[in-house]
């Protein structure tokens, strides 16, 4: 395949920044090595893979993973027998770590099979190996002490043998007589052994070895007799501990030689994730999706829906819809200068080549790409001086070659087709070309500013004219492509537009043909019905869209609906049964104050009937109190503002998360995934996600005497007895009730309040809780619990 398109085409700066989003070396030469896939079914299964990378990218994150490089060598090194330094180690852990990272991000959300499960089941983590690694060695220089016992004890001698020395020099030092012989009181290492430096003339003066010599001769470097035998025996510790440090390396050498092959196997399985996480990571910056792959360029061809071009600044490009092979064949592409002709082809013909080497496109999902055995490109000025050649014959030459390689499965990009000559001949000579490039099956898209050229796709099967519109009161074009209807260059309107006289203007139209005339005449009626065309089109699509809005929200007031009917009728449920319990209490509390009433003496018969009146009135109210339904109220929510690809958002409608694959249209919608499905929703309906979510607290009841029982693991009012300001028998009474209670409600712990006074009441109820059948033990109240003013009673 001739490669000339990667760079006129741009594919190679797409290429080049995914490079630099891999992590390894290796990874990123591969990348700037990438080929196109060889078949369609290829194509398709690398695209699913990119895809699948990129949906666990967005669900899990970036994965932990590093750069390592020359890991190959490394392994192989140690697979031949040889030793591996300490840098070469960490590499190794660093790779093993790769692997853990890799196969714990992977497994992080449960998903059905994927295209990459292979890569993933390759890696094979030795988390064992890993630790030891990375436990053992602390830098490319430097071992653990830890790393063996044998090498602890090493240094630890080293260093006690180094603190004596030190101890005996500094002795020499601060003695007044061997002071005044040295040079300075310092102590320093010459030839790896401890040596003070002393003045020449006192040589005599200090025994010991000489090491060495200032450059001036004024300084010898002594090693003092006193410490002689200690350096010697640092010297063969350090030889010792040199020799622990070679058999530790061996034995990790050792290890990793062992994980052969299954260790390459792992890595080439690495890299290749390396590569996928780069094109994920693109195509998220891209905002790109998969497209599918057609059968035959020849019979299905491609369409690209919303496409963009990669390098145009997204908040700035205008997606264009394009198709060619299904319905034509040749698309002859016109319209003024800077109008978006030339972006066009490189919009097509970049994505189809994107796709072919696995990358995702930034186009709508729906789009279909081609399988190409070549692209076929003459973009651009291909004069050369020192080839002698013009315009014409640099555009001349690059057509010879296009029409030698043009074939079917071929799609062939031509600018300003037959440009840079007499117009009247380059416009036969371009038609000739189309004409043979269809003769010879390949796609063709072409631009051109020749009326002969549109005439020839209005009059020729299996050719249409596209335009680029523009916008003539702003004289800026819109950047969109019509299919179907040929453009104007409105050379003679901009260049009135820009100031040139209007007599100046009359007198070229003049200059025209009749025929000229009438095609100019022909396009401006067209024009005029393809802007009203276009109006009614988005009419439609607004009608059709706040129709589907509308049926699409009235179901879910209807499933909401049915929702708080379910819930409210729950609630009605829970309340009937709370009632039928608190009238069963409410009926012993009030059989309870009527026998005080009874036996109060110094009440009399009326003051006994109003107190009971105001007893029954006051409960009664209590119990019509708790009759009420609550209404669960739609919660309030503060809508998103903004949203990115990737974010997690809650439709607030449906309570549901959702995962953002779109930024909002020019109309507010976004388009989210919840679940596996996706759809588009405003972006007022969106909001954050709950990061915690509180519960509401309990509503206080009234105090009440006995109080129903709940199971529940906490201490609550329903598990107490109050007990305060009863008598003794009284008490014992309510106590009875009260475990009775307890037992049929299947509680485990209650708690009796008999506060602390003279401590009668607490007295009698503890005696009267050892005989209890229900009571399988009980204890005073522990700090916070009330401590001696309550006693704690375990059920059986």
């Amino acid at each position: 395949m001739d490669t000339s398109y990667r760079s006129t085409l741009e594919l190679d700066k797409i290429i080049a920044r995914a490079a630099q989003l891999c992590a390894c070396r290796e990874a990123k030469e591969q990348m700037l090595a990438l080929t196109p896939f060889p078949n369609a079914e290829e194509e398709r299964f690398a695209l699913a893979q990119t895809d699948a990378i990129n949906s666990l990218l967005i669900k899990n994150g970036s994965p932990r993973f590093g750069g390592v490089s020359d890991v190959r060598r490394v392994s192989a090194h140690a697979a031949k027998g040889g030793i591996l330094s300490m840098g070469e180690l960490l590499e190794i852990g660093a790779t093993l770590r790769n692997f853990s990272g890799l196969h714990q991000w992977y497994g992080m959300t449960d998903h059905e099979m994927l295209p990459t499960d292979d890569l993933f089941f390759a890696l094979s983590p030795q988390p064992v190996l890993e630790k030891q690694i990375g436990d053992a060695i602390l830098s490319p220089e430097m071992m653990a002490d830890t790393a063996s016992v044998t090498l602890h004890d090493l240094r630890r001698k080293i260093r006690a043998t180094e603190d004596s020395i030190r101890t005996k020099l500094d002795g020499i030092l601060k003695n007044s007589t061997s002071n005044k012989f040295l040079q300075d009181a310092v102590v320093t290492l010459r030839n790896g052994r401890y040596v003070v430096p002393v003045k020449a003339e006192y040589r005599g003066e200090v025994g010991g070895v000489i090491h060495d010599v200032s450059s001036s001769g004024a300084t010898i470097f002594v090693e003092p007799t006193a410490v002689v035998e200690a350096n010697a025996r640092i010297m063969q510790l350090h030889a010792q501990e040199q020799e622990e440090v070679t058999r530790i390396l061996t034995a990790f050498s050792g290890q990793v030689a062992s994980l052969e092959p299954q260790f390459s196997c792992s890595y080439d399985a690495m890299l290749q994730i390396d590569l996928l996480l780069a094109k994920a990571r693109l195509a998220v910056e891209q905002n790109a999706f998969m497209p599918q792959v057609s059968e035959s360029a020849g019979a299905a061809g491609f369409k690209l829906v919303k496409a963009r071009h990669p390098l145009i600044d997204r908040k700035k490009v205008v997606p264009i819809d394009v198709a060619l092979g299904a319905d034509y064949h040749t698309l002859v592409i016109t319209g003024p200068n800077t109008g978006g002709k030339t972006v066009t082809l490189k919009t097509a013909g970049l994505l189809n080549a994107m796709a072919q080497h696995g990358f995702l496109i930034p186009a709508h999902e729906s789009s279909v790409v081609c399988h190409f055995e070549e692209y076929l490109v003459d973009i651009g000025d291909e004069q050369s001086i020192e080839q002698s050649l013009s315009t014409f014959s640099g555009h001349m030459k690059r057509i010879s070659g296009i029409l030698a390689l043009a074939a079917p499965e071929t799609l062939t990009l031509l600018d300003e087709l037959g440009a840079g000559t007499d117009p009247a001949e380059g416009a036969a000579l371009a038609v000739s070309i189309l004409e043979q490039l269809r003769r010879q099956g390949s796609l063709v898209m072409a631009t051109t500013h020749y009326a002969e050229l549109k005439v020839y796709a209005l009059e020729t099967p299996d050719v249409i004219n596209a335009s680029c519109e523009f916008d003539v009161d702003s004289l800026m074009p819109t950047y969109r492509l019509s299919v179907g209807v040929p453009g104007k260059s409105n050379a003679f309107l901009i260049s009135e537009k820009l100031g040139i006289p209007a007599e100046i203007i009359t007198a070229a139209r003049a200059h025209m043909s009749n025929d000229d005339k009438r095609l100019d005449s022909v396009l401006s009626q067209l024009d005029d019905l393809k802007l009203e065309l276009k109006a009614s089109q988005r009419e439609a699509e607004n009608a059709r869209y706040q129709a589907e809005h509308a049926l699409e929200s009235a179901e879910k007031k209807r499933d909401e609906l049915i929702r708080r009917g379910e819930q409210e009728l729950e609630e009605a449920r829970r309340k009937a049964h709370d009632m039928t319990q608190a009238v069963q209490n409410e009926a012993y509390a009030l059989t309870d104050e009527l026998r005080r009433l009874q036996r109060d003496e110094k009440a009399n018969a009326a003051q006994r009937a109003l107190r009971a009146r105001e007893i029954a009135r006051k409960d009664t109210e209590k119990l019509l109190s708790r009759t009420e339904v609550v209404h669960n109220p739609v919660k309030e929510f503060v809508p998103l503002k903004d949203v990115q690809v990737g974010q997690e958002v809650v439709i607030a409608e449906l309570e549901q998360p959702a995962i953002v694959t779109g930024r909002p249209g020019k109309d507010g919608m976004v388009e989210v995934r919840a679940g596996i499905m996706k759809t588009k929703v405003p972006l007022s309906g969106l909001k954050a996600p709950d990061k915690q979510r509180q519960a509401a607290p309990p509503k206080k009841q009234p105090p009440r005497a006995t109080t129903r029982l709940q199971r529940t693991g906490e201490r609550t009012t329903n598990m107490e007895l109050n007990l305060l300001g009863y008598t003794v028998e009284e008490a014992l009474a309510e106590t009875d009730k009260f475990l009775d209670n307890a037992m049929l409600s299947g509680q485990q712990t209650v708690y009796i309040i008999h506060g602390n006074g003279t401590g009668a009441l607490r007295t009698a109820i503890q005696k009267h809780l050892r005989t209890h059948r229900a009571v399988n033990t009980f204890r005073a109240g522990r700090y916070g619990e009330g401590e001696n003013g309550v006693t704690v009673v375990e059920l059986k």
